[in-house]
């Protein structure tokens, strides 16, 4: 019971129906965005592809899939701080639901790769608006718990993906997936607006992600941002999803699937999110916990690429480490959010993440250009190693926005 005097339990403060449902639609964007890398195999050999082209074509996929990302991560950002957090999510669920579907009766490649497009661009407008809600609809001393949530439920969306996908064709996989989006559509009309943008909406109009580049140390800050990200999905893009090509080169005992490394890895995703979401919550900031991640996760890059003549058992418990090493997702996206006001939140808080995203075009592209000239191990090695540095230095220069007050707007 609660009154005067009586607090309800932070059991209860966290989760709240904002944090429920935006846990809910991080989990099924996790589903669909990490489901090409566990079906990439079979439904590539379904369309007649094998040997170099399942790397190539699967790239090219991965790439379509991410340039969504990135053109949706604009579009439903300017949306957000224009239309509303809410508006938005119910255009971008319809969109990569629809598209999931479709994706399961595709007959060639180039149906694939439009489907993948439309798919990243729909999948864009999921986690900003989701964590942008959580962020301005509870207190500054419990936000952190509520995306800690988020992000920790909502990675294990990756872990049914690969279960649905070791019981079913892959087809089917990509029907449940635009199953569980329409099913989610329904539970976020429960979901409401949040003060804030109500507040910002009344003082300010146009286009706000033009006020990102009216000045320059905010344009700085939001590269910054970015790039602290991009380790994360230099882990998924390359050593989880083509986990059974280098596994062959590092000599693994036995055959390494797609989709159980990338399952394992999901679950240390999910557990190191959880860790690091609490560490930042009992030490009271967020910058020193996503330096330590930076480096642990350093460390396991080397550590998987380096290791030779393991067992199948091994490989995977790398690939969980690789995953906890990354799991930093919440930090990151958390404190990008807090970095801006209220006016260009949503517009921020959506594209940082797509185009963390989106950098695994560069990234893969680098990577086969030093495999080409190389192999993939030293191609491998140079590119980590790059991502690591770069999320290092990008890192020290942003302020932590633990217990940040957010009731604020960045003036043009």
């Amino acid at each position: 019971m609660t009154g005067p005097g009586h607090e309800r339990p932070l059991t209860t403060r966290i989760l709240n129906v904002t944090v429920i449902v935006a846990a809910l639609g991080y989990f099924v964007d996790i589903y669909d965005l990490i489901l090409f890398g566990i079906v990439r195999e079979p439904s590539l050999r379904a369309l007649g592809y094998s040997g170099q082209d399942l790397v190539d074509k699967g790239l090219f996929l991965l790439n379509m899939q991410m340039a969504g990302m990135l053109v949706g991560g604009i579009l439903w950002g300017i949306l957000g701080d224009m239309k509303g957090r809410i508006s938005v999510l119910y255009g971008s669920i319809f969109l990569y639901s629809i598209a999931n579907i479709l994706n399961g009766m595709v007959v060639n490649i180039d149906q694939y790769a439009v489907l993948r497009l439309l798919a990243g661009i729909g999948l864009a407008g999921e986690l900003g608006a989701g964590i942008t809600l959580v962020n301005e609809t509870m207190t500054k001393e419990h936000r952190g718990y509520g995306t800690m949530v988020v992000v920790t439920f909502g990675a294990l969306g990756a872990v049914v993906g690969a279960l649905v996908a070791d019981n079913f064709q892959w087809q089917t996989s990509y029907y449940v997936g635009g199953g569980l989006g329409l099913a989610l559509l329904l539970l976020r009309v429960g979901t409401y607006e949040s003060g804030m943008f109500h507040k910002a909406k009344k003082q300010s109009e146009g286009l706000r992600f033009l006020t990102l580049f009216a000045d320059g140390k905010r344009l700085y800050k939001y590269f910054l941002c970015i790039l602290i990200g991009v380790p994360i999905w230099f882990v998924v893009g390359i050593l989880v999803i083509l986990s059974p090509e280098l596994s062959d080169i590092i000599g693994v005992r036995g055959e390494v699937e797609a989709r159980w490394a990338i399952l394992w890895c999901y679950v240390g995703l999910s557990v190191g999110d959880f860790a690091s979401g609490m560490i930042s919550q009992i030490i009271k900031s967020r910058k020193k916990v996503v330096l330590y991640y930076i480096l642990g996760c350093t460390g396991v890059i080397l550590l998987y690429l380096y290791s030779r003549d393991i067992s199948l058992y091994y490989f995977y418990t790398l690939c969980f480490a690789l995953g906890f090493g990354a799991g930093y997702w919440a930090l990151f996206v958390t404190m990008a959010s807090e970095q801006f006001g209220t006016n260009i939140r949503s517009t921020v808080t959506t594209t940082v993440p797509n185009f963390v995203r989106g950098s695994v075009i560069p990234v893969t592209l680098s990577y086969q250009f030093f495999d080409g000239r190389l192999s993939a191990v030293p191609a491998a090695t140079i590119v980590g190693m790059v991502c690591m540095a770069i999320a290092f230095l990008a890192l020290l220069p942003l302020q932590d926005t633990y217990g940040k007050d957010l009731d604020y707007m960045e003036l043009d």
